[in-house]
């Protein structure tokens, strides 16, 4: 890249400066009008409300992912409380079948039923 010299590039040489002083400006040779300027301006907002929306929604779908796994979760209690019920029926008629009430009865030997 070529840079010319400018009138403030010279002036500046001329001055007698101390150390760690900038003794170069640059000035650019492209100049942008009012419209470039508002062009510009015009899609940094928009690439800043895209950043932001993409952020947005992205913590709306974390809050949809917690929404389904609570949703699970309370199925898997519900599922839960009735494999203990069917469990407690479960083990009620085998303790009931191992009883010594029941062991010492006998099966009838002729069933009547009530004919009304």
């Amino acid at each position: 890249m070529y840079y010319h010299r400018t009138q403030n590039i010279n002036n500046r040489r001329q001055q007698n400066w101390s150390r760690n002083q900038n003794t170069v400006a640059f000035v650019s040779n492209t100049k942008l009008g009012p419209v470039t300027h508002t062009v510009l301006i015009a899609l940094m907002i928009t690439v800043l409300g895209l950043i932001y929306l993409t952020q947005a929604t992205r913590a709306t779908s974390y809050d949809y992912e917690t929404q389904k796994i609570d949703s699970q979760i309370a199925e898997l209690n519900m599922e839960k409380s009735d494999l203990e019920i069917e469990n407690a029926r479960l083990t009620a008629l085998e303790t009931v079948k191992n009883s010594s009430v029941a062991s010492t009865m006998t099966a009838p030997t002729s069933v009547s039923y009530a004919s009304q």
